[in-house]
């Protein structure tokens, strides 16, 4: 097969010139948009509550325990807001961290395995991959956990292929632990366990002996028990039922109950195969023809090198798979263990036309959907029209970049170069996408023009409750903010409301979504106010005295005071007896 020149320059290269280079082309954007919804808002609201109250030990959400995650990535958002000195900065830099360092563990195994060649290969292949890109950008638990899973991963294969290295491996399960104390499936490395016995058994990795696997594990369970044990004593101990029940979340229904009896984000088995491996996995899935058959070849050799891994990556699939409850985001862990897998393989996939040309049909599929959507929304076509209008957003310059640039680079690289066009695009997506994208979405997806509005009719002194509430409002607030319980009934939630704004109705407002309007309709609401489209709905700003009709119950639910945490002058959260 025909090298292509590019594959003869790599060697001359580092691969830390690579991870510098990452180091900017994962930053660009940084400070330019706010937390966006579903769960950036939560989790940066999470961390300024730390860092506003000195609550750190159990992080709340507005005044009240958020029992469902531990507590490592709040510390890693609230530590990247102060040492920035803002929200922006601050709240995407775990996440870049986190990639960069699960770049940088690949790298580094890859090139002590097969050398630097392909180091640099295995490098570019997870850099390209369409899911890392995404949470490298996002502000979710996901990028940090697969930084730790990695990293325990790492120290497993240091000590089973380049061992013995039991330094490595006591590191790793301390990584593992920490996986733990950040999103719950940090032992994911541990589902190695039972391919690396098999394959000591037959002489192709170093065995892991007893007495190490059990002291292991003592450290991963000593690594949890440093926040776990505290945080049992003090909730045990408090006389307060919310952290009570805190505990008892955490511990219980956030990782058995979560796994085995799923309420929420319910698919079938086959979800990942069919429904997200397709575009999480992009470029990389496209060899998968290709890379099959020589997994299949490398496993009758026994490689260890490429079954640990590959191992790995069947079982963690298998695993969320078991599970009701899928998302896309749970398999993120497993790109990492899938360029391992096929690091070995890459320069000689990468001589493949057939591969090139799926690579180049595919670009070109991406460039004709972008430009023909792009020209027919800039056309005014009704559908796309209603799709702008309830986004907020109007995209279709954009779009007709993309896919301009998609065409360009099809063109330019020809079919024979498919996969390496590809690619590019998905650079040039990802690097439009943290400018253009975020200058373009930001407004629609963050209520901070909003809030300040609602702060500028009311005055900032004037106090607003949000029924049924959403963190990025919470987020935003420039002014006093209420609620009445995250899990408490919305009946429930909207009789306390009432009860809370009859008692000084001039001086209190309420937030709603107007198709509320079986809540709202003891309410005079010739007095609301049109806030218009916000986050896809449309809002209601009503004062407290068109509530006078509404029946309230002030025993219904607890109040909470919100901190305006974005706001000129935040106020201190807690509980309002």
């Amino acid at each position: 097969m025909h090298r292509p020149r590019y594959l003869r320059r790599l060697p001359s290269l580092s691969w830390w010139w690579l991870l510098a280079l990452a180091a900017v082309f994962l930053g660009v954007g940084l400070g330019l948009r706010d937390p966006w919804p579903a769960d950036e808002p939560r989790f940066a609201l999470n961390a300024l509550e730390m860092l506003e109250t000195g609550q750190f030990w159990i992080p709340h959400r507005g005044g009240e325990p958020y029992p469902d995650k531990p507590p490592i990535f709040m510390w890693a958002l609230a530590a990247g807001i102060q040492l920035t000195g803002s929200v922006r900065l601050g709240f995407l830099l775990p996440s870049l961290l986190g990639a960069l360092g699960t770049l940088a563990l690949v790298m580094d195994l890859s090139h002590r395995l097969y050398g630097r060649r392909v180091a640099l290969l295995a490098g570019l292949a997870l850099l390209s991959s369409f899911q890392f890109g995404l949470q490298a950008r996002t502000a979710q638990i996901d990028m940090l956990v697969t930084f730790w899973i990695t990293l325990g991963a790492y120290g497993l294969l240091r000590h089973a292929l380049l061992g013995p290295a039991r330094g490595w491996w006591f590191a790793g399960c301390a990584a593992m632990g920490l996986g733990i104390l950040t999103k719950g499936v940090g032992f994911l490395p541990l589902l190695m366990l039972p391919v690396w016995a098999l394959l000591a058994r037959r002489g192709q990795a170093v065995p892991l002996a007893w007495r190490d696997l059990g002291l292991g594990l003592a450290v991963l369970l000593g690594v949890m028990a440093l926040w776990g044990v505290p945080m049992i004593l003090v909730t045990t101990v408090s006389d307060d039922p919310a952290l009570a029940a805190y505990r008892d979340n955490i511990l219980f229904k956030q990782t058995g109950e979560r796994y085995a009896d799923s309420w929420h984000h319910l698919k079938p088995w086959y979800y990942y195969l069919l429904e997200v491996i397709p575009w999480a996995w992009l470029p990389l899935v496209l060899a998968l023809p290709w890379l099959v058959p020589a997994w299949w070849r490398r496993a009758r050799r026994l490689d260890a090198r490429v079954l640990l891994p590959l191992g790995g990556l069947v079982l963690i699939v298998a695993f969320f798979s078991l599970s009701p409850g899928k998302r896309g985001v749970y398999l993120l862990p497993t790109l990492p263990l899938l360029v391992l897998a096929s690091a070995p393989l890459l320069a000689g996939l990468l001589c493949r036309p057939r591969l090139h040309w799926l690579g180049a049909g595919l670009l070109g599929l991406f460039g004709l959907v972008f430009l023909v959507a792009g020209l027919l929304g800039a056309l005014g076509l009704p559908a796309l029209a209603d799709l702008a209008e309830e986004q907020g957003v109007i995209p279709w310059a954009w779009w007709g970049l993309l896919g301009l640039s998609a065409l360009g680079l099809l063109t330019w690289g020809r079919p024979h170069r498919g996969l390496v066009t590809l690619s590019a695009w998905l650079a040039v997506f990802w690097l439009s996408w943290s400018t253009w994208g975020y200058a373009l979405m930001d407004h629609a997806r963050s209520p901070r023009d909003l809030m300040a509005e609602i702060a500028d009719q009311t005055g900032p002194d004037a106090w607003l409750t949000m029924p049924d509430f959403d963190e990025e409002f919470l987020l935003q607030a420039r002014q006093p903010m209420v609620h009445f319980g995250f899990h408490t009934p919305d009946a429930d939630q909207f009789q306390r409301a009432f009860a809370w704004l009859n008692a000084a109705p001039d001086q209190r407002w309420m937030l709603v979504p107007q198709d509320r309007d079986e809540a709202i309709a003891c309410a005079d609401l010739s007095r609301a106010r049109d806030l218009g489209m916000q986050n896809s709905e449309t809002w209601w700003l009503i004062p407290g005295s068109a509530f006078t009709a509404c029946p309230g119950a002030p025993e219904a639910a607890p109040l909470y005071v919100v901190p305006t945490t974005v706001g000129a002058d935040p106020q201190s959260s807690g509980r309002v007896e």
